[in-house]
C-alpha cells in the first residue's frame, strides 16, 4: 500500500478576493503534494475558504447582499485562482457545506467535557476575528476612532479548556512531535506555550452574531468562527466515522501564515488532544509579502492581483518567484521590476538559453538525434532535504546552482568548435550530457514549475529531439522601464 500524504493549507476568509499571500501559499503546498506524488505517496492536499464570522456579515451589508451569497463568489474567485495556478489540490471544503456544518457539532459534542459556560469582558478584533487576551492588546487600537479599533465586548459564551493541554502542547513541539518550521516561528510558539496558555472562549450570542454554526443543545450561541474553521481538516475527510479520516490524519504538513500561527501551534493541537487525535506532524509558517518594499494595502493602492501577472508572465514564471525569490522562512518583497528581472534574467537568459543552445547545435550537428543519455551525475541530497524543511527557496538555488553550471560547462567545452575539428565522438558525448543535464533539471522542476519540466522531459528524453517554442521570450511589460535584452551577448551556436 502507498504510503498516506495528507497536506492542507489554512482556508482563506471570504470576505475579501484572494491575494498574493493566498497565491504563495496554495503553490508552497501543491510543491509538497506534486512532490510526494513523484514518490509515489498517496496523496490528498485539501484546502478550502473560512465563510462565518463577523467580517463576512459586515461585508456582506456594505455591499447590500447577504452572507451566503459573498461566499458564493468569493469562494469560487479562490477557486479560479487555483486552477490559473496549475495547482493540484484534491479537495476544496467550505465551512458553509452542510457536511462541514453537522461534522463541527459532533465535534463539539465530543469536547463537551472540556467545555463550560463563562462571561468573557475584554476585546474582540473583527478584522482578525480574534478575542485579544490582555497581554496582547495594542493600547492605540481601544479607541474607537481609530481605523482598526477593537470590539468591546461583555457576553455569555462557551469557554475550551484549552489551558489544560499547554504542558502537553509544550512537550510535542519541544520533542519534535509536531515540528515546527522555520525555527524562530516555533521559539516564538516555545515562549508563548512556557508563559502558559489560556482558555479560550468558543462561541458568540446569537443577538451579536447570528452567521455561524449553531451550538448544539444552545438555540442562542453560534461557534465562534476560528473554532469551527479549524476543524474543517478533519471534517473534510469524514471525522469521525470515514475510512479517509482513518487512512490520512495525522496530516503530513499543514500551512499557514504567520499571522494565524498561534491558532494552528496551539489551540488546534489542544483541540486534536481534547478528542484523543494525534497531532499534526509538521507546520510551515511562512512570512508576507510585501509590494515594493511595503505591507500591502487596499487603500495604499499598491495591491496586485495574482492573475495580473500571470497574464503577463505565464505560470510557471509566477510559480518560479514566488518559491524563490520570496524568501521561506521570511517576508519577502514583490515589484514589477524584480518579477521582471527574475523573468529575463534566470528564466530566459539562464535556463531558456541553456536549453535554446542546446536544441540549436543537435539540430543542427546531430540532425536532432541524440542517441542514449547518459545517467545523472549531480547529488540531488541536499535538493531533497530543503523540500522536506519547506525550503522552497534552498531547494531551486540547488537547481540553479546545476542550470549555471551547465551553461559554464558549454562555455568551457565549446562545442561549436569540436565540431570544426571533426571529433564527431566527442561531440556526441558532449550534446548527450547537455541533454541529460535538462532531463535532471527537468526532473526537479518539477513540482516547482510543472509545465516548463514537461516541456524540457518531451524536448530531450527520447532520444530524438522535438524543437520546442523558445520558452521564454521576451516579455514587453508597460509596467517596467524598457532595458536592453540581456540574451543578446549570449551566441546561440558561440
Amino acid at each position: 500500500m502507498k504510503e498516506p500524504f495528507y497536506i492542507t493549507t489554512s482556508i482563506p476568509y471570504v470576505n475579501g478576493e484572494p491575494h498574493l499571500g493566498h497565491a504563495m501559499e496554495f503553490i508552497q503546498a501543491d510543491v509538497l503534494a506534486r512532490y510526494a506524488r513523484l514518490l509515489d505517496m498517496d496523496v490528498v492536499y485539501s484546502t478550502g475558504s473560512d465563510e462565518h464570522g463577523s467580517k463576512v456579515a459586515e461585508t456582506a451589508l456594505k455591499l447590500g447582499i447577504t452572507p451566503k451569497e459573498l461566499a458564493d463568489q468569493n469562494s469560487q474567485r479562490f477557486r479560479d485562482l487555483m486552477s490559473k495556478l496549475n495547482v493540484t489540490s484534491d479537495r476544496f471544503i467550505r465551512t458553509t457545506d452542510k457536511g462541514h456544518e453537522q461534522r463541527a457539532q459532533i465535534i463539539w459534542k465530543n469536547l463537551s467535557a472540556d467545555i463550560y459556560k463563562s462571561k468573557y469582558v475584554g476585546w474582540y478584533d473583527v478584522r482578525q476575528e480574534e478575542f485579544v487576551p490582555e497581554g496582547q492588546v495594542e493600547q492605540e487600537r481601544t479607541d474607537p476612532s481609530h481605523p482598526k479599533a477593537y470590539q468591546r465586548v461583555e457576553e455569555e459564551n462557551y469557554f475550551f479548556k484549552l489551558s489544560k493541554y499547554t504542558a502537553r502542547i509544550l512537550e510535542a513541539i519541544e520533542g519534535d512531535e509536531l515540528k515546527i518550521f522555520p525555527a524562530t516561528k516555533r521559539n516564538e510558539i516555545l515562549s508563548l506555550l512556557r508563559e502558559g496558555l489560556e482558555d479560550i472562549s468558543i462561541s458568540r450570542p446569537k443577538t451579536k452574531l447570528d452567521w455561524g454554526i449553531g451550538v448544539p443543545g444552545d438555540p442562542d450561541q453560534v461557534m465562534y468562527v476560528w473554532f469551527e474553521a479549524l476543524m474543517n481538516y478533519i471534517t473534510v475527510l469524514g471525522y469521525p466515522e470515514h475510512e479517509d479520516f482513518k487512512k490520512y490524519w495525522p496530516a503530513k504538513y499543514q500551512i499557514v501564515g504567520k499571522d494565524i500561527s498561534r491558532f494552528h501551534a496551539a489551540i488546534w493541537p489542544g483541540i486534536l488532544l481534547a478528542l484523543g487525535l494525534p497531532l499534526q506532524k509538521n507546520l510551515y509558517i511562512h512570512g508576507f509579502v510585501n509590494i515594493g518594499g511595503a505591507k500591502m494595502s487596499k487603500s495604499d493602492g499598491n495591491v496586485i492581483a495574482p492573475a495580473e501577472i500571470i497574464d503577463i508572465y505565464g505560470v510557471d514564471a509566477f510559480r518560479y518567484y514566488f518559491l524563490r525569490r520570496i524568501p521561506s522562512y521570511n517576508d519577502g518583497d514583490f515589484s514589477w521590476e524584480l518579477m521582471d528581472q527574475a523573468y529575463h534574467g534566470e528564466l530566459a537568459n539562464e535556463l531558456g538559453n541553456a536549453i535554446q543552445r542546446t536544441v540549436v547545435m543537435i539540430e543542427k550537428y546531430q540532425q536532432g538525434l541524440i542517441g542514449a543519455l547518459p545517467p545523472s551525475s549531480h547529488d540531488a541530497a541536499v535538493y531533497h532535504q530543503a523540500i522536506k524543511d519547506c525550503r522552497f527557496d534552498k531547494a531551486l538555488d540547488e537547481v540553479w546552482d546545476q542550470i549555471r553550471g551547465l551553461n559554464q560547462y558549454i562555455e568551457e567545452q565549446k562545442p561549436w568548435q569540436i565540431a570544426k575539428q571533426g571529433d564527431t565522438e566527442h561531440l556526441g558525448s558532449v550534446l548527450a550530457y547537455m541533454a541529460s543535464n535538462l532531463v535532471e533539471i527537468a526532473d526537479l522542476l518539477l513540482p516547482f514549475m510543472p509545465d516548463t519540466a514537461q516541456l524540457i522531459k518531451a524536448t530531450f528524453s527520447e532520444g530524438v529531439l522535438r524543437k520546442p517554442n523558445i520558452l521564454f521570450p521576451r516579455v514587453e511589460n508597460p509596467k517596467v522601464p524598457k532595458a536592453p535584452d540581456i540574451r543578446a551577448g549570449k551566441p546561440v551556436t558561440g
